[in-house]
């Protein structure tokens, strides 16, 4: 059961520190205490595997058009989508959002290279033998 829950409970976790980090760096981002930090990490995990990929099929000739680089507006979206839902958590605006959704993606990239060990939960390995069932 737990090494079910791990990999989730390790993410929620790199999301919490990511964003703690980001509200250090950036003035517009702001948490009341540590319960509204770990809810908008809850939050913005369910965003991701939830709304994002939604949002990604329906943006998806702007997302063409602009090379990948509509995905940042997505991205800075899903944190004050986050934003409006939980109440002690603050941006202060788009661009704040913006940018931190960059700070954000590459501080939980590097934590997950850290404590993972560059592995990722949403990883698909070969089974011993190399055939599936």
């Amino acid at each position: 059961m737990m090494n079910d829950l791990q990999p989730f409970l390790v993410h929620w976790a790199i999301t919490a520190l990511a964003l703690w980090v980001a509200s250090h760096v950036f003035k517009g981002i702001r948490f009341a205490d540590l319960g509204s930090l770990l809810v908008a990490a809850l939050l913005l995990g369910f965003a991701n595997a939830v709304v994002k990929p939604l949002l990604i099929v329906l943006t998806l000739p702007l997302t063409f058009l602009s090379f990948g680089l509509f995905l940042l507006v997505i991205n800075a979206l899903m944190i004050l989508l986050v934003s409006a839902l939980v109440k002690g958590f603050q941006v202060s605006g788009f661009w704040t959002a913006l940018f931190a959704s960059l700070f954000i993606s590459l501080i939980s990239f590097l934590l997950q290279i850290f404590v993972l060990g560059g592995s990722s939960a949403h990883e698909v390995h070969m089974p011993p033998g190399g055939q599936w069932l």
